[in-house]
């Protein structure tokens, strides 16, 4: 029987109204109803986020900040507001803080262009760990090559943990950004942000923070972390994809060239010279996804309406009910043990490749994810080729774990 209301008082979620606010969820998929366990991927959107968009483009399609016309004024406004949404979810300062991108991918880029090679030279260093995703490592590596700096990396231990001990050892003054996930795609650990980020700046070290897997389960508040810089993305917060955030303490952001050119991000262009647009144009050039802000700006307050730490305790407790009935599971086993950890999990069955797994999965209509999820240096750290990555959120119930559970039996009976 379906869950109707999952947890107890103040942290109780109507799981069953939440399930009929994302139609995806009802849909049939190998004539089997559909589980979808592959959040950590992307998320599902609800019908809110899905009428926002199409309101838009409806109503008030038009370009935006160029218009004197009502049209371009209402999308001005609208694409605003979600600036503002955006930075009061976030805990930011300002809206001006708040720089619209086309995901987290972007926004790290972003950083790496424009502080990295503002900043770095021959010799300085950039800190990561072993746990990122290829986004927050391969624009570190080009900058890298490009300056003739060398990437550190901060090592992990088996149960999926950042060995704090060695991280203090590699911090000095050669550093000069430390940039890291808040919570691991793959295997679900919650990084001690706070006090890594502390342990930073007593070097004076500035800190990114790629908040892709823990804007929608943790709801990370920048000022209270005081990281310099956060990048997000719209698609795994159940708003659309191609919009993302970067956000950037006003005078980090101040102080750093434009990474593109073109329209917006100028104040007078001539031939001869072009001065730039104030924050955050400076970094927005040509037209952006205005629909996907807007999208975006819906999406947060669907979370903000549901109740981000009911969400929070909620998937605690999907995440313990999980982890439970899948160690029950002979030979399965799980990547990913950290004390804090959120709602992935990552997981083998001695003599079985995930990929074969993944494909019985699916035609029991559950959807998962199968591979090195972009961490392939994380996979080498286990000496895989990759796992069966099951992360859950806040629209799914304690059938759907069920159903993975009985799937993943069945899959050992098809596959030895």
């Amino acid at each position: 029987m379906m869950e109707t209301v999952a947890g107890s008082g103040i942290y109780a979620l109507d799981t069953g109204r939440i399930r009929d606010d994302f139609p995806i969820l009802h849909t049939l998929v190998h004539g089997k109803p559909l589980v979808y366990l592959d959040n950590g991927a992307t998320s599902q959107k609800p019908l809110q986020v899905i009428r926002s968009i199409e309101d838009y483009y409806r109503q008030i399609n038009s370009n935006v900040h160029r218009g004197v016309h009502h049209l371009s004024q209402q999308a001005t406004d609208a694409f605003e507001a979600a600036r503002t949404k955006v930075a009061e979810f976030i805990g930011a300062r300002h809206t001006h803080e708040v720089i619209f991108t086309r995901g987290t991918t972007e926004s790290i880029n972003l950083v790496a262009s424009s502080f990295g090679r503002e900043n770095l030279k021959e010799g300085d260093e950039v800190l990561i760990t072993a746990m990122e995703h290829h986004s927050n490592i391969v624009p570190w590596q080009m900058l890298c090559e490009e300056k003739g700096a060398r990437l550190q990396v901060i090592p992990i231990s088996q149960i999926g943990e950042l060995e704090l001990t060695e991280f203090h050892r590699m911090l000095n003054s050669r550093v000069k950004i430390l940039a890291l996930t808040h919570v691991s795609n793959t295997l679900g650990t919650i990084n001690p942000l706070k006090e890594i980020i502390d342990s930073a700046h007593r070097h004076r070290i500035p800190v990114l923070v790629d908040a892709a897997q823990s804007v929608l389960h943790l709801h990370p508040d920048v000022q209270e972390l005081d990281c310099e810089f956060m990048a997000f993305s719209g698609h795994k917060v159940c708003g659309p994809t191609g919009i993302g955030v970067l956000y950037g303490k006003q005078d980090f952001l101040n102080a750093m060239p434009p990474w593109q050119g073109g329209g917006e991000m100028i104040k007078t262009v001539t031939f001869e010279k072009t001065t730039y647009n104030e924050l955050p144009f400076k970094f927005e050039a040509g037209t952006p996804d205005i629909a996907g802000a807007i999208g975006l700006r819906a999406a947060l307050e669907y979370l903000q309406v549901t109740g981000t730490d009911k969400i929070f305790h909620y998937e605690r407790q999907l995440l313990e009910y999980a982890t439970g009935k899948l160690q029950q599971i002979e030979g399965l086993r799980i990547y990913g043990s950290a004390a804090q950890k959120a709602s992935v999990i990552s997981f083998n069955i001695e003599g079985l490749h995930p990929y074969d797994v993944g494909v019985i999965l699916d035609q029991s209509g559950i959807a998962v994810r199968t591979g090195h999820h972009c961490t392939q240096p994380l996979m080498d750290f286990y000496g895989i080729p990759g796992t069966v990555r099951a992360s859950l959120a806040f629209y799914n119930n304690f059938e759907d774990i069920d159903t993975l559970c009985n799937a993943v039996r069945n899959a050992i009976r098809m596959l030895r």
